[in-house]
């Protein structure tokens, strides 16, 4: 912070009143955000050659990328099925169907549970299991997370809005509910899937698969732990069409639910000591620290990056690139940023 003019107009907004960071305002500015940001840039002067500012990412490019993963899986169990249907001979075990068969072994594969019901019995086909199983990792940790985020945040919602049916919640203090305890509503959204699944599951194994009440409950937990040991599956064409689907939700469901709970506990700890950070005392030393420009004065600007740095949210390198880009960005040298200073750049870059 060689100058102060160039600095604290990046967070001049700390200087306002403390009533204007009261929680309703908060709100307001969270629902206006998305609005000022589209206006303000549809009303920059382009000027012809230049390149349009970017939009901000609307909710459409979330809503594809969540269609994009159901296409990514059904891609690998159409070409997976296919392959292990080719195979179909090469693979010895409990058979009921050849193509159910062939998707049932891809979805056990894929998701590690391997019974043992179905096995491959050649060359060709353990390479291909082989090939299988870490694709399919792969599939269930990276992509597959992303639809069950997605699935639970929706269901998040609908668990606040049950949780205060009797109160007056408008989607306001809904949204706000969510994004103050979030980690806890996905958590406890998860384990209510968690249990749905382990009963439905369970009641299914008894009475399709003929398993008492005790075999079934010890079947499902082997199933969606993905331990499989083998003593116990779904035999039957029926029980294999269910398992299909049962098995991909449920073993998922439980890695989402340790994701969450290993979340929560993140982030108490890092509210522990962002309270910390927030109630203890200044110090000189504190101060001197905190004086960036070493002008013997704290600015509200260096109080908040020094608070910001205590807490863990920034780093020193986070910092200088910001601050790199806002000394770029200002071309005029003003210590402000105006549509002026990216009209310039971008006259600049069609000149080039």
């Amino acid at each position: 912070m060689a100058d102060d003019n160039a600095e604290d107009p990046l967070l001049s907004g700390s200087s306002d009143p403390p009533h204007q960071f009261s929680e309703n305002n908060a709100l307001k500015r969270r629902y206006r955000c998305y609005a000022c940001a589209t206006s303000s840039q549809s009303n920059l002067p382009v000027p012809h050659g230049a390149e349009p500012l970017p939009q901000p990412i609307s909710i459409l490019a979330e809503q594809l990328n969540f269609k994009q993963v159901f296409l990514l899986l059904a891609a690998y169990l159409g070409v997976g099925s296919l392959c292990f249907f080719l195979v179909r001979n090469q693979i010895k075990g409990n058979k009921t169907n050849g193509i159910l068969d062939a998707i049932y072994f891809c979805v056990v594969t894929m998701t590690t549970v391997g019974y043992g019901d179905l096995v491959p019995d050649s060359i060709m086909a353990k390479l291909l299991a082989c090939m299988f199983v870490f694709t399919g990792m792969a599939l269930v940790g990276f992509v597959l997370s992303k639809a069950a985020d997605y699935i639970v945040e929706k269901e998040e919602l609908l668990l606040v809005k049950a949780i205060h049916l009797r109160e007056k919640f408008g989607p306001a203090e809904i949204l706000k509910e969510v994004e103050t305890n979030g980690v806890r509503y996905k958590l406890l959204t998860t384990l209510i899937l968690l249990f749905v699944l382990v009963i439905v599951g369970t009641l299914f194994l008894h009475q399709i698969e003929g398993l008492n009440l005790f075999d079934a409950f010890y079947c499902v937990c082997s199933t969606i732990t993905t331990l499989g040991y083998g003593d116990k599956s779904f035999s039957t064409k029926g029980g294999r069409i269910f398992a299909v689907f049962w098995i991909l939700v449920s073993t998922i469901c439980l890695a989402q639910f340790f994701l969450y709970l290993a979340e929560l506990f993140t982030e108490r700890r890092q509210t522990a000591l962002i309270r910390w950070v927030l109630t203890r005392k200044m110090t000189i030393s504190d101060l001197e620290a905190a004086d960036l420009d070493n002008d013997k004065s704290v600015s509200a600007a260096e109080f908040i990056v020094y608070k910001l740095k205590e807490m863990g949210k920034i780093r020193e390198d986070d910092i200088s690139v910001v601050m790199e880009e806002f000394r770029n960005l200002d071309v005029d040298q003003s210590g402000t940023l105006t549509a002026a200073d990216l009209t310039l750049i971008q006259l600049s870059q069609v000149q080039l």
